[in-house]
C-alpha cells in the first residue's frame, strides 16, 4: 500500500509568518521597554511632597521645643491682620495644652494691604536676634488694635515695645535697618507663596493645609495628630 505523499511545504509563506512574529515580538517589548524607561524617568523626576523644602526652614521660629515631636503646626502670619490678632489668642491655648508634643513654628507673610505689618515683622526679627521673637510677636498682637490700619509708621511705637522688653535698642536698630533682617523676612514670603499662601493666617499641620471652621475644629485636629 502507497501512501499519500505529504503536501509541499510553501516555505516562503512561512518564512513571512516567521519575520512577522519576530516583528511583533520587537515591536512589543520595545513598547514595554518605552513604557518602562518613562515610568521611570517620570518617577525620578517626581517632585517631593509639595512644600517639604519651604515648609520650615533651619532658621525658622520654632516656639516650642517638644522633647519628642509628634506634629508640626506652621502659620504664616501678618501681624497687622485682624484674623491673625483675632486667633492668637486660640493658638496660644493650643501651644499650652499641645506644646510638649506639637513644635509651634511662626513664618512672616506680611501682606501689601497692611501698611505697618512689614515694620513689625522686622520688629519680631530684631527683637528675635536677641532672643525675644516670641515676647514681640505676643506684644505686636496684644496691642494690634492700637496701631493697625494707620498710614503713619508705627516703627518708633514697636521700638517702645522692644524698650519695655529690655532689649540692646543700639542692636535693634541695627538689625531693623539691616538688609539681612529684611531678606529673612522676604524668604519667609517667597516660601508662603511656594506653598499655595495667598492670605493669612494660613496653619500647615504636617505639611497639610488646614481649613478651619471652628476652636474645637481647630483643637481636635491637634489632638489627631498627636494621637
Amino acid at each position: 500500500m502507497v501512501s499519500n505523499p505529504a503536501p509541499p511545504r510553501d516555505n516562503a509563506r512561512l518564512a513571512r509568518i516567521i519575520i512577522w512574529i519576530v516583528l511583533a515580538v520587537i515591536v512589543i517589548g520595545g513598547a514595554a521597554w518605552f513604557a518602562l524607561s518613562v515610568a521611570g524617568r517620570q518617577q525620578q523626576a517626581a517632585p517631593p511632597a509639595a512644600g517639604a523644602e519651604q515648609l520650615v526652614r533651619a532658621d525658622s521660629h520654632r516656639l516650642t521645643t517638644p522633647a519628642v515631636e509628634k506634629a508640626q503646626l506652621v502659620e504664616f502670619l501678618d501681624f497687622e491682620c485682624p484674623s491673625c490678632g483675632s486667633i492668637h489668642p486660640v493658638v496660644e491655648e493650643l501651644k499650652a495644652e499641645f506644646g510638649d508634643r506639637i513644635t509651634f513654628v511662626h513664618r512672616h507673610f506680611p501682606l501689601s494691604m497692611h501698611p505697618n505689618s512689614g515694620q513689625a515683622a522686622l520688629a519680631a526679627e530684631a527683637a528675635g536676634q536677641q532672643g525675644q521673637y516670641q515676647q514681640m510677636a505676643n506684644r505686636l498682637f496684644e496691642t494690634q488694635s492700637q496701631w493697625a490700619g494707620s498710614q503713619q509708621s508705627q516703627a518708633p511705637l514697636f521700638r517702645s515695645y522692644a524698650e519695655e522688653l529690655g532689649l540692646d535698642l543700639a542692636l535693634y536698630d541695627a538689625a531693623v535697618a539691616d538688609q539681612q533682617t529684611e531678606e529673612r523676612v522676604l524668604a519667609d514670603i517667597a516660601d508662603g507663596k511656594a506653598l499655595g499662601v495667598s492670605g493669612t493666617p494660613t496653619f500647615f499641620l504636617n505639611g497639610e493645609k488646614l481649613v478651619l471652621s471652628t476652636k474645637a475644629d481647630f483643637r481636635q485636629k491637634l489632638a489627631d495628630a498627636v494621637g
